[in-house]
């Protein structure tokens, strides 16, 4: 069948019935705050309840949502939350836990359904649980479901690879300022300070044009030897010991001071090379645990696709077998398309951006890989370009592809079949 996601919907709303609670709560830091409503809206508590992120205050909204199920005889309950941050992961759990079910309804709904109780913009704690529960009686909302644990597993390590690569980034660009003001000839003898031996050496022993001044190119050799280095001299070693020699004797680079900038730069090469190791560290982590997983084992049979970018879409994409349709996989990844049209107003078609933003990366750097070296997207991207298409858009529609493909493998337990792209088209997803 295909997917509609207006029946999706309407199976939302089909499941508050007379005999539902539906629980809305608004979560913070310290303080959560919970409102109560039957399926037509109404409220069925004076107050709102105020309670603490810890178990006490687990227990009392345990005790208060029971009390009120038995006062107005409701057989079930539904409990409604937005993720804040990652104060809610904690409260969905316990609650789960004990068999209560747990729904996620998306912040910005909220913040633009503020005035449909009052008609007024004032936002406060209880009027916003009210809303996450109005929400969710409209069937406004996604199903939490924990992933399993080897995909826990690899979301941890992925997001761990993530913070560590952004910091590393962060550390190259400092050495990088580093050089442009202290000894700015550096980057004409060393195109690439990152990827050679001889410019990490350089910048730990002789950081400052002033510390290359008097001596020889033997000498820097010799230096660079100390360090560990296998091949440093030779005939291109002393030639570029002797190029380093007549940069820092023409350097423009700040001169002031310079044991401050020396110990700064040592720093940083430290600092890079700890956080470098830890990277390549997550990465053969994640590199192994990929190899367990038997949906990674199916992805990895599509030509192009590495173990970094099958490890990003199980572990931000969670289980693929869940979908019913790769536009879900989008739409978690706000790829999905967004217009804007009335009468005859016309607006640009863009993607809406609303979801989780590093599962939208790590589609589009995989889809790019893909069209590089997969035969049938590069063939499909040619297509495109061939119509007419602009280059951005080519590579949107081939996401789309990809997750379909991704998908529907998930769901029926298939490898890539590349003989399926010369099939006529079915209502099955492909």
């Amino acid at each position: 069948m295909k997917f509609n996601r207006e029946f999706t919907t309407n199976q939302r709303i089909d499941r508050i019935t007379t005999k539902t609670a539906v629980v809305g709560i608004d979560i913070a830091k310290d303080v959560h705050a919970a409102r109560i409503t039957d399926f037509r809206k109404r409220t069925l508590t004076p107050r709102h309840l105020s309670f603490s992120n810890d178990i006490h205050g687990f227990e009392k909204l345990m005790a208060w949502i029971q009390k009120t199920q038995s006062q107005h005889g409701l057989a079930s309950v539904i409990v409604g939350l937005e993720p804040t941050g990652h104060y809610w992961f904690n409260l969905a759990n316990w609650l789960l836990e004990r068999g209560i079910p747990v729904v996620l309804v998306n912040p910005v709904l909220t913040h633009r359904s503020k005035e449909n109780r009052d008609n007024s913009p004032s936002k406060n704690d209880p009027k916003d649980a009210l809303i996450i529960a109005d929400l969710v009686n409209d069937g406004c909302y996604t199903e939490y479901r924990p992933q399993a644990e080897e995909l826990e597993r690899l979301k941890t390590l992925m997001t761990n690879r993530e913070f560590w690569a952004d910091h590393l980034v962060s550390v190259t660009n400092y050495i990088t300022r580093w050089i442009d003001l202290y000894f700015p000839e550096f980057r004409r003898v060393f195109k690439d300070w990152k990827e050679t031996e001889r410019a990490i050496a350089t910048l730990r022993l002789f950081p400052l044009p002033c510390d290359l001044k008097g001596r020889t190119a033997e000498e820097i050799v010799e230096a660079w030897r100390s360090q560990g280095m296998k091949r440093p001299g030779g005939a291109r070693g002393k030639a570029i010991a002797a190029e380093l020699l007549r940069a820092a004797e023409r350097s423009i680079g700040y001169t002031r001071a310079p044991a401050e900038a020396r110990q700064a730069i040592r720093d940083l090469i430290e600092e890079y090379e700890r956080v470098k190791q830890r990277v390549e560290g997550l990465k053969e982590e994640i590199r192994g645990l990929v190899d367990l997983i038997p949906m990674a084992r199916q992805l990895r049979s599509i030509p192009g696709l590495g173990p970094l970018i099958i490890a990003a879409l199980l572990a931000f994409g969670g289980d693929l077998g869940l979908y019913r349709h790769g536009r879900q996989l989008l739409r978690k990844a706000g790829l999905n398309l967004a217009e804007r049209k009335s009468g005859k107003y016309q607006g640009q078609i863009k993607i809406s951006k609303r979801g989780d933003s590093l599962l939208r990366k790590y589609l589009y750097l995989g889809t790019c890989i893909l069209v590089k070296d997969n035969a049938e997207f590069k063939q499909m991207h040619a297509k495109n370009l061939g119509k007419g298409m602009k280059k951005m858009a080519s590579i949107m529609k081939c996401i789309g592809k990809l997750a379909r493909i991704v998908v529907g493998m998930a769901r029926h337990g298939e490898s890539y079949r590349p003989e399926k792209w010369r099939q006529p088209p079915s209502n099955q997803a492909a």
